[in-house]
């Protein structure tokens, strides 16, 4: 496996669909992510180029990114965030939390936010799947929540996160972006205080260049990169 070929490829079909879209590749945002694989591949990928890493796991979280420290420019969390994990969390000072998917964990977040003196960015995660497995919150209840989490003083929500459906029809997949765009268009005419429709986290190695097509400016990448995971 050359992980170095596998970024160039990446970055070479990323610069392709924004060329055909009228868009500067430059405005995307390649997070790599790094669940199931070990350091030693990790830092291959930063020294060939990555900026951006991401975790979907606290636990594995904790295992990497302390030696990782400074090698990258960003870290990010993507996986569910359990409101008992949120001290684990914090510890590792995460740049962006992708998955913020109820009030609840919201105000736990901030409560403990408030507890050590830090701002945090955070991500709405939103089911535009409508798929029972997948975490979220749905689509007509996404503007409510916002105004809500935007009362929270130690939170920046700066944009909305959506995972889609996995199936080979691709119509399904680009109504799922297609949704999550407009709501980021439509929460972006309204003036908060904490928040800025600034990110728009969709698609994976399957799909991201029809994230690209539908307004995706952070990419959510593993096995395209690192090859299969490593369980």
């Amino acid at each position: 496996m050359n992980i170095e070929k596998n970024i160039s490829s990446v970055k070479e079909r990323i610069a392709n669909i924004c060329y055909k879209m009228g868009r500067d590749p430059v405005s995307i945002k390649l997070l790599a992510v790094t669940k199931t694989h070990p350091i030693e591949i990790i830092e291959t990928a930063l020294n060939a180029g990555i900026e951006y890493i991401a975790e979907n796991r606290i636990q594995d979280a904790e295992n990497k990114i302390p030696d990782l420290l400074k090698k990258y420019k960003e870290f990010h969390f993507i996986g569910h965030l359990q409101s008992n994990k949120i001290k684990k969390l914090m510890k590792l000072e995460p740049d962006l939390i992708h998955s913020i998917d109820s009030l609840s964990t919201a105000g736990k977040l901030n409560d403990y936010l408030i507890r050590i003196n830090r701002i945090q960015d955070i991500l709405i995660q939103v089911n535009t799947s409508g798929e029972a497995s997948k975490f979220g919150i749905a689509p007509i209840e996404t503007l409510s929540i916002i105004n809500d989490i935007d009362q929270l003083s130690n939170l920046r929500t700066k944009g909305l996160m959506t995972i889609g459906m996995f199936t080979d029809n691709k119509d399904i997949i680009r109504n799922c972006f297609r949704i999550l765009r407009e709501l980021f268009e439509k929460i972006s005419k309204i003036d908060f205080n904490n928040t800025e429709m600034k990110y728009l986290s969709m698609g994976m190695t399957d799909d991201f260049e029809i994230a690209i097509e539908e307004g995706a400016n952070i990419l959510r990448i593993g096995s395209a990169i690192f090859g299969p995971r490593n369980f």
